[in-house]
């Protein structure tokens, strides 16, 4: 083919390369370019090759929303998560990526910043481009969200949270348990004055409650608890820890809503000459990649978050295509990962 046999771009709209100028270029009918490139086994070797040709030097990329269209299938999965930064939810992101990729779906992310209106602004978007399968990091509570999600009936997984009422299907595990028998590994380390480092959102919120809850059975007293707001910073864990001193001075176990804030809790407790653990022991939430390289190295909750991801999309991907998912709520549990800070 020659330079000057490529398609001119005078066509109405944007202008765009379609599979009509691919077809002409490859000298084949656009019936046969789209057999080459959807299924390739209808058509020889030689057609393919010649329509392959005329797609690498158009540029030409195929409409997968017309697509769509035809078949009700558009092979895209919509995620929306808190957040990617330093995020406890990378693992689940990666392996729910991976799985989609390898099975020919493509993975369309977006973040919430834990903000409530910002996720029902997304999931407007989204419900709007009809994706195969929506991915929600949590449980979405009654609200307008969840009702445009029931009325679209595209496949839903919520994960990283357990409810007896999921839209759909649900992978995930308890916050509450997660609060409990943090609080109660703490009293059995013979830990007595027991405190809170923890972010502001709705499943930290279950965690607090159910480990002062513990505590309070226990016939401990009341959990100081010290709420850094929307902010997840090592700089917050450092301020965090400061504040908690000042008010409970006496405190000596300290379970943080993230590693991430931990990792501020005990920088602030090394400049301050604080025996780690023997004065003050912390406990993470979500066993990152760091919290066991740090010194001293970090106990933590552990989430297998890849096993989220690799099963949420399975769920997806099997709903998409028409099979049964059974069962449709999956508890993937928690360990408890005892390491020098305790």
């Amino acid at each position: 083919m020659k330079e000057s046999d490529t398609p001119r771009r005078a066509r109405r709209g944007s202008g765009a390369i379609t599979l009509r100028d691919v077809a002409r270029l490859a000298g084949v009918a656009p019936i046969t370019a789209s057999r080459a490139l959807n299924t390739p086994a209808q058509v020889s070797a030689e057609v393919r090759q010649k329509v392959m040709e005329a797609v690498q030097k158009t540029g030409y990329v195929p409409n997968r929303m017309a697509g769509g269209l035809a078949s009700s299938r558009s092979r895209l999965i919509a995620a929306v998560v808190p957040s990617t930064v330093m995020s406890v939810f990378m693992p689940t992101i990666e392996a729910l990526n991976d799985t989609l990729f390898d099975a020919g779906y493509q993975l369309m992310l977006g973040q919430s910043g834990y903000s409530a209106s910002r996720e029902e602004s997304l999931l407007e978007a989204i419900i709007g481009r009809r994706p195969d399968g929506i991915f929600l990091t949590g449980i979405l509570r009654p609200g307008l969200g969840r009702t445009r999600l029931l009325a679209a009936g595209i496949p839903v997984v919520e994960t990283w949270d357990l409810t007896p009422t999921p839209i759909d299907m649900l992978v995930g595990f308890s916050h509450h348990d997660i609060g409990r028998e943090v609080a109660r590994f703490l009293i059995a380390k013979g830990r007595r004055r027991l405190a809170l480092i923890r972010a502001e959102d709705e499943r930290a919120d279950r965690r607090a409650s159910a480990f002062a809850h513990a505590a309070a059975q226990a016939g401990l007293a009341p959990v100081t608890q010290i709420n850094v707001g929307a902010s997840r910073s090592l700089r917050s864990g450092r301020d965090a820890l400061t504040q908690l001193l000042e008010q409970a001075p006496d405190a000596d176990a300290v379970f943080c809503s993230s590693d991430l804030l931990a990792l501020g809790a005990l920088t602030e407790a090394r400049v301050r000459g604080i025996d780690v653990p023997g004065k003050l022991a912390f406990v993470g939430f979500g066993d990152v990649p760091f919290a066991a390289d740090m010194a001293p190295a970090l106990s933590t909750v552990r989430i297998n978050g890849a096993d989220i991801g690799r099963l949420a999309a399975r769920h997806l991907i099997d709903r998409a295509e028409g099979r049964e998912v059974v069962p449709q709520v999956v508890d993937v549990g928690f360990s408890i990962v005892e390491r020098e800070t305790t």
